[in-house]
């Protein structure tokens, strides 16, 4: 068996072609469409960027014990469970999180990997005096600053360096994981992930896919947007919009490239391909930006996955309505090579469903640390908040205490106890550690950040844009349920029941 797992960073499913989107021609992931399952009722687990990796990699939720961090010692992760049974993974990414404190444990669990640097605020390029009065000009105030170490300053400096369309990061990935495709496909038992950033933000794209989407704005580079609510003049909306559905372009004619080379190669015969992202992102919906900061919308949590297995070329063109989630994908990898999931591992493998359409969950929970526990049973959302976010009883559980970009603080760890061993952590004792308004995470992707706090239920099927809370004591009361026995298989801590008042 060989297997191509392409993940993108903040896909919407929502502008794609084979989910009814018509603003971006989406004509390659027709194609994929066609080729491979379709799955309709996709939702992510843990959130954002890594804390959805963790949940991929290692085939369970981690929301409910941490947030962003690196992988741990007791963690599970499929590319090393397929490492011990003989099969070969290779990573190609411009996902520069993995290089970060926060990510530093995920990259080193494939045999080998390719890291192509200059996404967002990679710390790339070396400009110690670069020319600020000529940079001023061209950028926007919201998404400019000569700080150091600041995200937007790395950015300007890495976009010096990036100006023809073979410089752009994700076209390298697509690359050089055609370079391993060339140098391997005749070889047998690997898995190659390739791994773009895009189309995060900040959506840059090749001035090719741009004119397609041209707007009537005027002004300095806005292709940033802010986390949170939009207060920005319509123009410079569309103008940002536009710039996304540039990138998803982009990302289009990528995955087109991958099939093209599927297609003359006949890799369809012999190889998996599974397609997918993290996360949505808001445009403007619901009067947001992006993501972290408000209700988990479902432009957030509906994400789009694709699958194609050689072994069941029924499922080829098939939808399947199944209820599934990001913690799905690594029994699912394990599968394909006939390696048995991890004891701990939640998902199930998806590749069932490819046969015939099914049920293999009542119900699906995500999340993002110290936010809202949320749930979905396909038809109606709960999301449901702390009473008060900012003093709520939370604490990490880790063996790695690292945030985003830094350690946890002396000051944190100086209150950490150490807890007996989790049902996950094989036997491992762990640290329990205080989350307090002055940890480096509190106002980034913690409780401090969000901007919506308003327990609300929704029904799906008759308002699938969430523009209307239900009000049912009946239906809140089963999904409340459903939410208790879920966050009961995940394992969550005894304090998680009570900060949700449950």
């Amino acid at each position: 068996m060989k297997a191509v797992f392409v993940l993108f960073d903040s896909l919407n499913r929502h502008v794609l072609a084979p989910y009814g989107g018509k603003r971006v021609p989406t004509p390659n992931f027709a194609r994929l469409a066609e080729c491979a399952a379709t799955f309709e009722r996709h939702y992510v687990g843990s959130l954002p960027c890594m804390p959805a990796r963790r949940d991929m990699q290692t085939g369970r939720l981690s929301f409910l014990h941490r947030s962003w961090g690196p992988l741990e010692p007791f963690d599970n992760s499929f590319p090393e469970l397929l490492g011990k049974a003989g099969v070969y993974s290779h990573l190609v990414t411009d996902h520069f999180h993995y290089f970060e404190d926060g990510g530093a444990t995920y990259h080193t669990r494939y045999d080998s990997y390719d890291f192509i640097r200059g996404q967002e605020g990679d710390p790339w390029k070396a400009m110690v005096q670069p020319p600020w009065e000529r940079l001023r000009e061209m950028y926007h105030e919201r998404q400019f600053s000569h700080a150091a170490r600041d995200k937007f300053r790395r950015n300007i400096v890495n976009r010096e360096f990036i100006k023809k369309e073979s410089e752009y990061p994700s076209v390298q990935c697509f690359v050089a994981g055609l370079e391993f495709l060339y140098q391997n496909r005749a070889a047998d038992n690997w898995l190659l992930q390739i791994e773009t950033f895009d189309p995060h933000e900040p959506f840059t794209a090749p001035e090719r896919f741009r004119e397609k989407f041209r707007t009537a704005w005027n002004a300095p580079i806005r292709d940033w947007p802010r986390y949170g609510r939009v207060d920005e003049l319509p123009e410079e909306c569309e103008e940002l919009r536009a710039n996304y559905y540039a990138v998803v372009a982009l990302s289009d004619f990528l995955m087109g490239q991958l099939l093209d080379y599927f297609d003359a190669h006949d890799l369809w015969r012999d190889t998996a391909l599974i397609v997918t992202t993290d996360h949505g992102f808001l445009l403007g919906e619901h009067d947001f930006w992006a993501k972290n900061r408000m209700n988990m919308y479902e432009e957030i949590v509906h994400i789009p996955l694709f699958v194609h297995d050689p072994r069941r070329p029924a499922g080829a063109g098939v939808r399947r309505s199944a209820l599934t989630q990001t913690i799905d994908l690594a029994p699912t990898f394990l599968d394909l090579f006939g390696v048995p999931a991890a004891a701990e591992m939640q998902g199930h493998s998806l590749l069932p469903l490819l046969r015939a359409d099914g049920s293999r969950r009542r119900g699906a929970l995500f999340g993002y640390f110290g936010g809202a526990i949320n749930v979905t049973d396909g038809r109606y959302t709960y999301h449901r908040f702390p009473p008060n976010p900012r003093s709520q009883e939370l604490y990490q559980y880790t063996l790695m205490p690292a945030h985003i970009w830094e350690p946890f603080t002396p000051e944190e760890l100086a209150q950490a106890s150490l807890a007996d061993p989790l049902p996950f952590t094989k036997g491992a004792p762990v640290l329990k550690i205080p989350v307090t308004e002055r940890s480096p995470m509190f106002d980034n992707c913690g409780p401090g950040a969000l901007l919506e706090n308003e327990t609300r239920l929704y029904d799906l099927a008759n308002d699938p844009g969430q523009n209307s809370p239900l009000s049912s004591p009946d239906i809140q009361r089963k999904m409340t349920l459903l939410m208790h026995d879920l966050m009961r298989a995940n394992d969550a801590p005894p304090e998680a029941y009570a900060r949700i008042a449950m």
